[in-house]
């Protein structure tokens, strides 16, 4: 184990250090609270021993500390000379978890040690079962709000964060813009290269239309389907017709053989709908908005961006 041992005697220090490191354990040691608390954050050990009595802070202020700052539990043993039980009451009250004599028994210490590294053991199992399911709630989060296919936000993250934004945008009383877009012609892309070859689509469109976005505040989600949707929070009309031109462009770019299009190549078509909310219930309202300009959009002959009306 790695023990911080804290006494203010450098003889107590030296003594039971070296008992300590004959029973196989690292020892960092301390000769007052201050020193104890700065060694506890850089040695991270599994066992603190803590006089009591010492200048500058004694270790009931030391435990106090340690116990408010640490993330985990670490034992704390008390060593004193003092043994009645309302010195006893106040070590544990203070954050302390055992108590030894001193001068200390070595005997006792030995068994002691041999009892903590059990729960030391223990404790570092705790530790690492936590951190896997720390590591496991991450990623379940990220495959509840993530699209399988194309990596992209889904929608169910997407009315989350669109609902967030219009309230972010009513405190501030600024512009927000989305741009609801649909790949053209896309079933007649399936029938003629099939649902493979689709979904490899879908995927080289996506990470088009993220490219264009590059303000970390901006969204780009599956909204269903072929169809994909933009937020871009503190954005006005006229820049967001500008990043809808840019998804546009880059999906344009790809050159992604389409035989049904008449240009010959995957492209879409986007709607753009901005305005300062005035209510939190206005996600519907954005995105039939946006939805009407997308279907301008395409009467218009497709592979185009309409500004809503």
């Amino acid at each position: 184990m790695k023990i911080l041992l804290v006494d203010d005697t450098k003889t107590e220090r030296l003594i039971i250090s070296v008992y300590l490191e004959k029973l196989g354990h690292s020892v960092f040691c301390a000769e007052n609270g201050h020193q104890a608390i700065e060694l506890f954050k850089s040695s991270n050990p599994d066992l603190v021993l803590m006089d009591v009595m010492m200048p500058e802070m004694d270790g009931h202020e030391a435990a106090r500390r340690l116990r408010k700052d640490e993330s985990d539990w670490v034992p704390i043993i008390f060593l004193s000379g003092r043994v009645a039980a309302k010195d006893i009451v106040a070590g544990i009250e203070a954050g302390g978890d055992d108590y030894l004599t001193k001068p200390v028994d070595f005997t006792v210490l030995g068994a002691k040690m041999t009892a903590l590294e059990r729960i030391a053991k223990m404790r570092q199992k705790l530790l690492e079962v936590s951190s896997e399911l720390e590591h496991a709630n991450a990623e379940l989060k990220k495959i509840v709000n993530i699209d399988g296919l194309t990596g992209l936000a889904n929608r169910r993250y997407l009315d989350k964060q669109l609902h967030d934004e219009i309230a972010r945008s009513i405190r501030n009383k600024h512009e927000l813009s989305v741009v609801l877009c649909d790949v053209d012609l896309f079933k007649k892309y399936n029938d003629t290269y099939g649902h493979l070859k689709g979904d490899d689509c879908l995927k080289k469109v996506a990470q088009a239309m993220e490219s264009a976005c590059k303000r970390t505040t901006d969204l780009v989600a599956r909204y269903g389907g072929e169809e994909f949707m933009a937020i871009l929070p503190n954005t006005s009309a006229k820049h967001a017709v500008l990043v809808a031109e840019k998804m546009r462009h880059a999906v344009e770019s790809l050159n992604e053989e389409h035989s049904a299009s008449n240009l010959g190549k995957v492209t879409i078509s986007l709607g753009v709908y901005s305005t300062v909310p005035k209510n939190e219930e206005d996600s519907e309202l954005f995105i039939k908005n946006a939805d009407e300009a997308l279907y301008d959009a395409k009467e218009g002959g497709r592979n185009s961006v309409q500004l809503a009306k």
